[in-house]
């Protein structure tokens, strides 16, 4: 087990002070057989009324409400955690979903739903065509396809940390050939939906376990800010965690806060302000996590 405390701080600056609309985050993990909370803390600045809720996927969801304007949108959020990972040696497969192609239970079908259909077009079939020859590599098998598909996207993509909203389709990652983690989680979600497998988009944090062994920081891709990564359906095992920025397979080094069906749906921090186009001087973002091998070390 590993223990752990992540400090996420976003701050926005204005040239006058503004009025703020509500704002979303989704700042706080699920507690899970692999991820125990031990604390965690929400700071906003200026002052705000915050209510929860839980979005149609689970996560949990704070919906930030402001009284006074302000210069400046200062919000910190924590937490500490104990985390249980699991290792690739450990993702069991039932014997029918060991090789591709292979069917759901028809009991998982209805549950999987929109999980498994391709979400952005792709007339030419460019993303199903360069999925094919990991496929045809693997010789069909489930597991070594999809390890081999997350350590593709790493050897042949350039990662390009991007601080606009939103991101790239599919085929435009492709064709640039580069993408944040963000991008690349959604175009390997269609290369497994391009197979017939459910995936899903996750956004979380990334932590480096040599950090236990020295003060060095060995900067894992898609550290010093929040994460995304994909999972998979894959039966017997579950959803199984595919980092494809850093060519992980299962989820030792990643902390889930939000899971949904599509990026757009698992953005960490949203919300607007009422002002001139010209009173946004622009954000900052940052991520620290410290890493223990016991609560007291932290």
């Amino acid at each position: 087990m590993t223990f752990l405390t992540v400090t996420h701080r976003t701050e926005y600056r204005y040239a006058r002070p503004v009025m703020f609309n509500e704002h979303r985050l989704m700042c706080r993990p699920r507690d899970s057989h692999d991820l125990r909370l031990l604390d965690t803390r929400l700071s906003i600045s200026p002052g705000a009324s915050v209510r929860w809720l839980h979005d149609v996927f689970g996560n949990s969801i704070a919906i930030a409400s402001f009284h006074e304007a302000a210069d400046q949108l200062t919000i910190v959020s924590s937490f500490t955690a104990e985390h249980f990972p699991r290792a690739p040696a450990e993702i069991l497969i039932e014997d029918f979903a060991r090789t591709l192609p292979f069917s759901y239970a028809a009991e998982d079908v209805s549950d999987l739903g929109r999980t498994r259909e391709r979400h952005y077009p792709d007339p030419e079939r460019l993303v199903d065509q360069w999925t094919k020859r990991y496929v045809e590599e693997a010789k069909g098998d489930t597991l070594a396809t999809l390890t081999a598909l997350t350590t593709a996207v790493k050897a042949q993509f350039a990662y390009a940390r991007r601080e606009e909203p939103g991101t790239q389709t599919p085929l435009q990652t492709l064709e640039l050939g580069s993408g944040s983690c963000r991008d690349f989680a959604l175009f390997m979600m269609e290369a497994v939906r391009s197979l017939g497998l459910a995936a899903r988009f996750v956004s979380g944090y990334l932590y480096d376990e040599s950090l236990l062994e020295s003060e060095v920081d060995a900067a894992m891709i898609g550290g010093g800010s929040t994460h995304a990564w994909l999972q998979v359906f894959l039966p017997g095992a579950g959803w199984v965690e595919f980092d494809p920025t850093n060519a992980l397979v299962g989820s030792r080094n990643l902390i889930r806060v939000a899971v949904a069906r599509d990026a757009s749906q698992a953005i960490p921090l949203g919300g607007s302000f009422v002002g001139m186009p010209g009173d946004d001087l622009g954000m900052s973002v940052d991520v620290t996590v410290a890493v223990a091998a016991s609560p007291g070390a932290l």
